[in-house]
């Protein structure tokens, strides 16, 4: 294919474990404490190979781990991205290099908020480019050959790590140190891209996403606060006393089993948050299956996550808030995306 019909990608870093470079080369996780860092460029160098699949541009974001983030710079990626392709028709789809242990939220984010159906890929890496064994160069390889793609239009952000493609929407980070940690659980991956380098797709998201979404995020600077609260054997009702105190906007329970409280005080305290207008929405702990609204969420005022994690709850939840505090408006929300 000649260079000019090649598709152009945008890669966008914003730091993380495939900026970070250790040394020596068996410095797999203690690498942060030499300081080095790699951007864009750097990550791009290394890989010249890539000229032969796309016309890649890059802009280096921020140089932050995962942690580093938040609404604020949410909400910014998600209207430089909308700006991109606002801007340049040409573009083909856009590569976000990112730290893996938040990848997982701020790609959600980005499927909620992105305004179009060309392809959005989020990756990353489990080893620095650095050490002996990195997936660094593979994934941003075929991370850029996946947004250049056809067969990816309209499939929502995905996640790329390890020749697997995620839905962004149901993809999780599952283990702490292992290069094939992102997976989707029961749901199972979107499909590969092999040695053959070609995207293959075996299923597709059923629920709205980007350019179908009906959140606007284009003059919002900031999210309303939700948090998150752990349900246990023998939880008390402070950390939700304190958050009915301080007139939380919204709380997401990571519940027992089917969404549960931990015990009757945590479960009283909610409900009482309910009473003063704090939306709560009910996820679970268990890590896949769902979380049906049962008679008893109605009569609380509950918002059911169906089978979101309490993480990407908190996510819907800060963004419906921007547009109701509705619970019943709000469960529609979390029965569609």
């Amino acid at each position: 294919m000649k260079k000019k019909n090649l598709p152009l990608v945008w890669v966008l870093g914003t730091g993380g474990t495939i900026s970070s470079w250790g040394s020596p080369r068996l410095t797999f996780f203690e690498y942060g404490v030499a300081g080095q860092k790699l951007d864009v460029h750097q990550n791009l160098a290394r890989i010249p190979e890539v000229n032969e699949f796309a016309r890649v541009k890059a802009e280096h974001v921020w140089m932050t781990g995962s942690g580093g983030l938040g609404p604020t710079r949410w909400l910014e990626l998600s209207k430089k991205i909308n700006g991109l392709f606002e801007k340049d028709p040409d573009i083909s789809g856009i590569v976000v290099t990112h730290g893996t242990s938040s990848m997982e939220e701020t790609a959600y984010w980005l499927n909620l908020t992105v305004k179009s159906e060309k392809p959005v890929v989020v990756t990353g890496t489990m080893r620095p480019p650095s050490a002996m064994g990195t997936d660094s160069d593979n994934n941003l390889l075929g991370s850029i050959i996946l947004a250049g793609s056809k067969e990816a239009h309209g499939m929502g952000v995905t996640v790329m790590l390890n020749d697997e493609i995620n839905a962004a929407r149901e993809v999780t980070k599952q283990n702490s140190y292992r290069i094939q940690t992102f997976g989707t659980r029961e749901l199972g991956f979107l499909g590969y891209l092999d040695s053959d380098l070609k995207p293959m797709f075996y299923r597709e998201p059923i629920r709205k996403h980007t350019h179908q979404t009906e959140f606007d995020i284009s003059a919002l600077q900031d999210l309303p606060k939700v948090y998150i609260v752990y349900a246990y054997e023998g939880a008390d009702d402070l950390v939700v006393k304190a958050l009915i105190e301080a007139k939380a906007p919204g709380i997401v329970i990571a519940g027992m089993g089917a969404g549960g409280a931990g015990g009757q005080i945590q479960q009283e305290a909610l409900i009482e948050a309910s009473k003063q207008g704090t939306i709560v929405v009910s996820s679970t702990r268990a890590g896949s299956g769902r979380v049906i609204r049962t008679s008893r969420h109605r009569e609380a005022g509950w918002v059911a996550a169906d089978n979101l994690s309490p993480h990407k709850a908190r996510i819907l939840l800060q963004l419906g808030l921007t547009k109701t505090h509705d619970p019943e408006e709000l469960q529609r929300m979390f029965d569609t995306y």
